[in-house]
């Protein structure tokens, strides 16, 4: 099959990319938006077309329908395949492809639509998920080919979730692309059960350390998936946190929000519900 993806950050790409390797595809064009992917995934990403292989035709533009539409159309692909694609596809681009197009998503869809689907373990959700579905006028609403749904990580931390959805995402785009070059339509969502999942606000990423134990683990864990977001105020300032772990739980001389001891890498301090360890580097 003859393969275009739609891409701005590198696992995106190459999840497809191994995919389309092992089962024969050809991936005809790669196509990414000029801005960089630093504003979504992370300040010290690389301009994406520089992480790909030398031998990847790239088209690097945000011009969907007048400039990338044309030459997808030349190419005569069978689907188009986005991950981690920040734009609207329009229709232009959609009719296309033989087998239609369809885009990789790490959440249960219809839960967790938007730019930030980590939200919903920030905001308390015990799993984590992914889908392919077909891609829609709307982000995140087409039909569903594929999805799947893991308890949250024993070792709860932001690089033991992004591992979750990267095999995840894998998962669901073995089983959901072979559906639709079957011709699968999919399930259709229902936007009864639909969330948004927008991106953190500057003072969702301030923690509070007199918040329960699990609490802090997980909103760090969800804040940290690509790079250190998570904050704290200590002594007036706010630091940066690149992960938070359970010590003890239960009652202790401290008062919730105090630090117990000053670690050269952190601090070690009572909960709302016990003592955590937050670790700087």
């Amino acid at each position: 099959m003859r393969i275009v993806t739609m891409n701005a950050f590198l696992p995106g790409y190459t999840n497809i990319a191994g995919w389309a390797e092992q089962y024969g595809h050809e991936i005809v064009l790669v196509v990414t938006p000029p801005a960089g992917a630093g504003d979504r995934y992370g300040a010290d990403v690389k301009p994406f077309v520089l992480e790909l292989p030398r031998t990847t035709d790239v088209l690097v533009t945000g011009k969907l329908r007048t400039v990338a539409a044309p030459v997808i159309a030349a190419l005569e692909p069978d689907l188009v395949i986005s991950a981690a694609f920040p734009r609207l596809i329009p229709a232009e681009i959609l009719k296309i492809p033989t087998y239609g197009a369809v885009n990789l998503h790490p959440s249960v869809l219809p839960a967790g639509r938007g730019p930030n689907p980590v939200r919903l373990v920030y905001e308390g959700a015990t799993t984590v998920g992914a889908t392919l579905h077909r891609t829609e006028a709307e982000f995140d609403t087409g039909a569903i080919l594929s999805r799947r749904e893991r308890p949250l990580p024993d070792d709860l931390t932001g690089p033991a979730i992004f591992q979750a959805w990267r095999e995840m995402l894998r998962e669901v785009l073995e089983e959901g692309a072979a559906r639709a070059l079957a011709g699968d339509p999919g399930m259709p969502q229902d936007p009864a059960i639909a969330s948004e999942a927008p991106m953190f606000t500057p003072e969702e990423q301030v923690l509070r350390l007199t918040d329960a134990s699990a609490v802090l683990v997980r909103k760090s864990a969800a804040l940290n998936v690509l790079e250190p977001k998570t904050k704290v105020i200590v002594a007036g300032t706010k630091q940066p946190v690149r992960r938070i772990e359970l010590i003890s739980a239960g009652e202790q001389a401290a008062q919730p929000g105090e630090i117990i001891t000053y670690h050269t890498d952190g601090w070690t301090v009572r909960s709302g519900d016990g003592v955590v360890r937050l670790f700087t580097s």
